[in-house]
């Protein structure tokens, strides 16, 4: 099974019904709403006249937020479909951005630009099978002295769902429908990995990048797992036992010097 096609197939099957969702509510960002939210900003900070790489960006809201701030933005995503949606979003709203089709970690292979940033958010790694290769996307497409920037459902979520912690050597199948509220019951086949904090954080290293910040919180901007409670001011909350589980994690990480790829 060629599991790159299948999410491929799996994501431009998505596509149609996440632009029409109330969850993405692209009327709303037409008319300014930003699509970030407070973890990552905090993680970003001023990103005015910066050049930024946005991993799998879906239909681009996050690529277009951040281009509003000011930066100079490239957005990549595995899904033609996205990345057609994408173009025609910034060309009705007269934003300057670019899309790019790719898998993040083909991208590697094509691209000669390096940015001050490479960010990535909610739901991207478990899509992944091989985090090293991902690991040199960033870096290599990072100047020196640039910042990599992830926020990041929590590993744990997938260990109380039934899957591992642990990574695999063979991904999960399943049949999925869609996270948004206007699902209407169409499933899809969708391949996907375990990949525990360890691992991630190791591929960064290994790829010469110096973790400088990681964190974890038990509240999640979406409501988008069985279970959750609302909290005022904070954001989702899962407990277990009745304590908070960790919902979500960052990191950013400070690329040093240049390695060969």
């Amino acid at each position: 099974m060629n599991y790159l096609e299948v999410n491929k197939d799996a994501w431009d099957s998505r596509t149609d019904t996440h632009i029409k969702s109330e969850f993405y509510d692209v009327e709303s960002f037409k008319k300014g709403r930003s699509s970030l939210n407070p973890p990552e900003l905090k993680l970003l900070g001023d990103v005015k006249g910066k050049s930024i790489l946005h991993l799998q960006c879906h239909f681009g809201q996050d690529t277009l937020s951040l281009a509003r701030m000011g930066a100079n933005v490239t957005g990549v995503d595995l899904s033609s479909k996205a990345i057609e949606q994408a173009n025609l979003l910034k060309e009705s709203l007269g934003i300057d951005a670019t899309f790019v089709e790719s898998d993040v970690c083909q991208f590697d292979q094509i691209n000669q630009k390096q940015f001050d940033i490479v960010f990535t958010s909610y739901g991207v790694l478990c899509w992944l099978s091989d985090l090293s290769a991902w690991a040199n996307t960033v870096a290599n497409s990072l100047k020196c002295g640039g910042k990599f920037h992830l926020v990041e459902f929590h590993s744990v979520n997938d260990l109380l769902s039934g899957y591992s912690y642990f990574p695999k050597s063979e991904p999960d199948i399943d049949e999925e429908g869609t996270y948004t509220e206007n699902c209407d019951g169409t499933t899809s086949t969708m391949a996907t990995w375990s990949h525990s904090i360890s691992e991630v954080i190791s591929a960064l290293l290994a790829a010469g990048l110096k973790i400088e910040v990681f964190s974890e919180s038990p509240y999640s901007p979406y409501n988008c797992f069985d279970g959750l409670e609302y909290i005022p001011g904070y954001g989702y909350q899962m407990l277990h036992k009745n304590q908070q589980v960790p919902l979500i994690y960052s990191i950013s990480a400070r690329k040093i010097t240049d390695k060969l790829k």
